[in-house]
């Protein structure tokens, strides 16, 4: 029996690529015989480079670039060769992740973070030589409209026209003036030909009631009262960038979620699905043209998923929490629909269950297990470490499943 292994990343350390391990050594030791095929995946968020790398090589581009409050972080590009120059991939998280931010400074990084780091890893994306630049972006510590992108990159490159403190976060944007006609132009034909593609981890907008300063508001190191002030500022900024790339953003296909068709053309970008990831640096990304999908897919379409489930007799997916959200972009709904078309069945791997098999077996899953099981309220005992219990699991799934 073959038996495909595609997990996205758990919660703490237990990477993607980490967790295809645990569940291979945990199910050759629940059917030895079995031929286990690991294809880590991942949605766009922290982890991105490492599965893309894992299954297709590459060279990584070591770089140093601004975090989100103009620390010095490092960071790399991927860059895989191929026709016109290859692909080179970028994830966001590595200068805009929450995890590069102490509890006490989130604040800080909210109001007057920047997203500069990523416009000068991009640029070095673009030194590569790729004619494709596939950037992933899941929630950031810094909430800026991508304006810091836009100055960031437009510095690299070598192309001014930017208003000096741009990148000094979403607050002051409050107050940003117009930008020169020529500015988002002049940074797009940097660019040159290179077809930019935003995986997205999330498909939050940057403004509205459910937009990602909405969402920044729960957070109490935040608070309401500044995520309202954000929400203003950043609502003005958004304008004042769409009006300056008005004769550069080109119809490009949005964000769409299996299942819709995405926003009407006449709604404002900022407020379109997809825009508010990165703290708004989709939104900055779109203006200049840049293609918006579903993270899970795109990481699919990269790594050959198809061909793999096409050649598997079961699928074992993973992930932090399996639950409403995750029955429509996630890794775990990206491979069950690309099993359930094939006829492969799938059972999916969770910290946390949140879902009924009805739900899940809409998107292809065929059965849900929790990491560890709950006895009256309380957890069951096991394994201490989650790579225990994932292995631990495993074995016993492999015990269940295979023929």
């Amino acid at each position: 029996m073959r038996v495909l292994l595609a997990p996205d990343r758990f919660s703490g350390a237990l990477t993607a690529v980490a967790a295809a391990r645990a569940l291979a050594r945990g199910w050759a030791a629940g059917a030895p015989d079995d031929d286990l095929v690991e294809a880590p995946m991942s949605d766009g968020a922290a982890g991105f480079l490492d599965v893309v790398a894992a299954a297709r090589g590459g060279t990584l581009v070591p770089a140093t670039v601004p975090g989100p409050l103009g620390e010095p972080v490092p960071a790399a590009v991927l860059h895989v060769p191929g026709a016109g120059g290859g692909t080179a991939y970028v994830e966001a998280d590595q200068v805009l992740g929450r995890h590069l931010v102490a509890e006490p400074d989130r604040r800080a990084a909210a109001t007057t973070g920047t997203s500069a780091g990523l416009g000068a890893l991009l640029a070095a994306a673009v030194r590569t030589g790729a004619g494709r630049v596939v950037v992933g972006l899941a929630a950031a510590a810094v909430h800026d409209a991508g304006a810091g992108l836009l100055a960031g990159l437009a510095r690299a490159l070598g192309v001014g026209g930017f208003p000096d403190g741009f990148d000094r976060g979403g607050t002051a944007l409050a107050t940003l003036p117009p930008v020169p006609a020529e500015a988002v132009p002049a940074v797009r034909a940097a660019l040159g030909g290179v077809d930019l593609v935003l995986a997205l981890a999330n498909d939050v907008p940057l403004l509205g009631l459910h937009g990602a300063g909405a969402l920044l508001g729960q957070d109490p190191a935040v608070g309401p009262a500044t995520a309202q002030e954000l929400e203003r500022a950043v609502g003005h900024g958004a304008a004042v960038l769409e009006r300056a790339a008005a004769d550069v953003a080109v119809a490009r296909p949005a964000l769409a979620l299996a299942g819709g068709t995405g926003e009407p053309a006449r709604t404002r970008l900022a407020r379109q699905e997809g825009s508010g990831a990165g703290g708004g640096a989709a939104f900055a990304l779109r203006l200049l043209g840049a293609r918006a999908l579903p993270g899970a897919e795109v990481v699919a379409d990269a790594v050959g998923l198809a061909a793999r489930v096409s050649e598997a007799d079961l699928v074992v997916t993973g992930t932090s929490v399996l639950d409403a959200a995750a029955l429509t972009a996630s890794v775990p709904a990206t491979v069950g629909r690309l099993a359930l078309v094939r006829g492969v069945p799938v059972v999916a791997v969770a910290e946390a269950v949140e879902t009924s098999r009805h739900e899940v077996a809409q998107i292809g899953v065929s059965g849900t297990y929790a990491l560890v099981e709950r006895r009256r309220g309380r957890p069951a005992p096991g394994p201490v470490t989650p790579v225990a219990r994932l292995e631990e699991r495993a074995a016993r799934l492999a015990r269940t499943w295979s023929t």
